[in-house]
């Protein structure tokens, strides 16, 4: 594929525009030679204004949302697109987020352009492991590992039960929850099934992947090894 093509498809502008960054002489490759728009080059080895290019297509990246932003493109207010490089919303094919964590739930977030491993990490068949951490309004009555484990709990407006859940009581008004599905707000629905209300919501884990310290409201680019613990738990 031409440089142009590849550039332009990574969000770095219009073709027009990236038409100029070659006219420019600010395409490079290692060496700081310049290169052309119909150069073919292992985009590993081009520099634009001395710096690597983006993530090719293929691209995983975890996140860790704070809370108060949207995973969302469009909805008013601060969108988790806000905490990435502004070209990334630009990108071709589009990076999405893996699921979605409501505005006041923070943690672990997949973003990917990968539309098969975005299914697979989803899927509910796959049973990949989603970790929370839940502070609760109310002290636990002691019976909700056992409901949440059972594979009977109904949720309201829901035609089926939910697969069993993993309940760890941390304190007595704190746990740790693991779900196999993604259904909306599914773990504040699930507390509010046994009369309780969820005050903060925190993501920990996706399959055997954690946040490894990454600090709130900043990314990093998944390598192979980071994807194959998704699915390792």
């Amino acid at each position: 594929m031409k440089l142009l093509r590849v550039i332009a498809n990574l969000g770095y502008g219009s073709r027009k525009q990236v038409q100029q960054l070659f006219r420019e002489g600010r395409v490079t490759d290692a060496a700081g030679e310049v290169l052309y728009a119909d150069d073919a080059r292992d985009p590993a080895d081009v520099r634009l204004d001395g710096e690597p290019l983006d993530p090719p297509p293929g691209l995983v990246l975890m996140l860790h949302k704070p809370v108060g932003y949207t995973c969302s493109t469009k909805d008013a207010g601060r969108l988790v697109y806000d905490l990435l490089p502004p070209r990334f919303r630009l990108r071709d094919p589009v990076l999405s987020t893996v699921g979605r964590l409501d505005r006041d739930t923070s943690g672990l977030l997949l973003m990917t352009d990968d539309g098969a491993l975005l299914h697979r990490i989803i899927s509910p068949k796959h049973h990949v492991p989603k970790v929370y951490e839940a502070t609760l309004a109310q002290d636990l009555r002691g019976d909700e590992a056992a409901i949440f484990a059972s594979g009977t709990l109904m949720l309201d407006n829901e035609a089926t039960p939910l697969a069993p859940a993993a309940l760890e009581v941390l304190g007595a008004r704190h746990a740790r929850l693991t779900i196999t599905e993604g259904r909306y707000h599914q773990v504040r629905r699930m507390f509010a099934a046994v009369g309780n209300h969820v005050d903060a919501l925190h993501r920990s884990r996706i399959g055997a992947l954690d946040l490894g310290g990454l600090p709130a409201g900043q990314w990093r680019a998944l390598a192979p090894a980071d994807v194959d613990a998704i699915f390792a738990a």
